[in-house]
């Protein structure tokens, strides 16, 4: 299904970083690579839902971009014609995986390793990665369809264009889906998030124990 869409075109950098790979300039490969690493990677991942396949064809697919950068005409972002090339990538892989073993119900995964402060209360540490490995299992179950534009959007932080470009389907399809995607989400959330999120602002532990023996210790009490 085509979309109308407005495409943003590569920009002027863009196209110069191209040049400088096209003439076989190391550093600029390395600078490609490193720009688009972490989107290409959660996109891949959220289609076949496994952390050490997901960097495989991650690699393939630049080895195959590399290998017709050429054909790069800047119609598009460098971003968005590299997504288009690794989705196809991850979508063939998961074709012919269906074609060969039956998908398991549970994949194995680990945890998308979102930035976590390490000065922060261990306890409300704790609680947070707690939460972030709950919305990282509801977002594995999300049916295919559902679960690329939900990680486009909201983990990724593409814009509704930028999504519906990536997946060929109109601005509306995404917002659907998005919505889709989201309502389910929290329906999956709402039985657990209770008790960790009672948690992510804990007082307890350390915490507790300090303002125990603080109060304690103001009423006369030091033992």
């Amino acid at each position: 299904m085509s979309a109308v869409l407005t495409v943003m075109p590569a920009a002027a950098g863009e196209m110069q970083l191209v040049g400088r790979a096209l003439a076989r300039e190391g550093g600029a490969f390395r600078t490609i690579i490193k720009m688009h690493n972490q989107r290409l990677y959660l996109i891949v991942r959220s289609v076949v839902r496994n952390d050490s396949e997901a960097e495989d064809i991650v690699q393939e697919a630049y080895v195959k971009a590399f290998a017709h950068l050429g054909d790069f005409r800047g119609e598009s972002s460098l971003a968005t014609w590299l997504s288009r090339i690794v989705i196809n990538e991850a979508l063939g892989r998961l074709r012919k995986r269906r074609r060969t073993v039956a998908m398991p119900q549970t994949p194995h995964a680990e945890i998308i390793k979102f930035p976590l402060d390490p000065s922060d209360d261990p306890e409300r540490t704790m609680a947070q990665r707690q939460i972030l490995e709950l919305v990282q299992r509801a977002t594995d179950r999300l049916p295919d369809v559902y679960r690329t534009v939900f990680v486009a959007r909201v983990i990724e932080g593409l814009s509704i264009e930028e999504t519906a470009e990536l997946l060929d389907v109109r601005p509306e399809t995404v917002k659907s889906r998005l919505h889709r995607a989201r309502a389910l989400v929290r329906k999956a959330l709402d039985d657990q998030i209770g008790p960790v999120l009672l948690n992510a602002f804990p007082f307890a532990g350390r915490r507790c124990e300090r303002l125990t023996a603080a109060l304690m210790q103001r009423l006369g009490f030091t033992d």
